[in-house]
């Protein structure tokens, strides 16, 4: 049985559903109300092999950032649920990720603390009806309820679709490389003895 998530989440801003497989195989059904985050969370599926459920009613009369943010919030709470103890896990990832005239970088730890370092500056203001700057906000989320670290640096790009593209797919290289297994690790990847 693979390590597997549901998480719901209501508030006034959001109505959200998630269910998350860390052992899957890259299958989604994603509908956040926003094309390009559709597009965003399903290759982060793809690049993974997770497979993702996602439903999501937001305040989109607003803007994007509550939809976005919330569901940085609840994927990081999935994630952080479905890893479980963390035994036997890899617990670093790390990828660098070509798209055309796009480089990303993505690293993470899950270390059991909060921490994003976020080094891109997107060409545009909007991609679609997307604002690029809830890219920061999405990963900060996730670092958070997640409790890992992550570091993202952006070597190179002119095109925002392309970058915010590597980005996602970056993150979800390096988070399943984070949650694989390796059998040399009995217990924890930790001197603490825990994580």
């Amino acid at each position: 049985m693979g390590r597997t998530a549901e998480v719901k989440r209501v508030t006034k801003e959001t109505d959200i559903y998630m269910s998350l497989n860390l052992d899957g195989e890259g299958r989604s059904c994603v509908d956040t109300g926003i094309g390009f985050f559709n597009h965003m969370l399903e290759g982060f599926s793809k690049h993974g092999f997770f497979d993702l459920e996602v439903t999501i009613k937001g305040d989109l009369d607003v803007d994007g950032h509550h939809t976005v943010e919330d569901a940085g919030i609840v994927l990081g709470s999935a994630i952080k649920e479905a890893v479980g103890d963390k035994k036997g896990i890899k617990r670093y990832g790390y990828f660098i990720l070509p798209m055309d005239d796009a480089l990303a970088l993505c690293a993470v730890d899950l270390c059991g603390r909060p921490y994003l370092q976020f080094d891109c500056d997107f060409p545009n203001d909007m991609t679609g009806s997307f604002d690029t700057s809830l890219v920061k906000e999405f990963f900060y989320a996730i670092s958070y309820s997640a409790a890992m670290n992550i570091h993202i640096k952006m070597l190179s790009g002119e095109n925002s679709h392309h970058m915010i593209e590597a980005v996602f797919k970056a993150f979800a290289k390096a988070l399943d490389m984070a949650v694989s297994k390796d059998e040399r690790i009995k217990d924890v990847l930790s001197t603490k003895g825990s994580l």
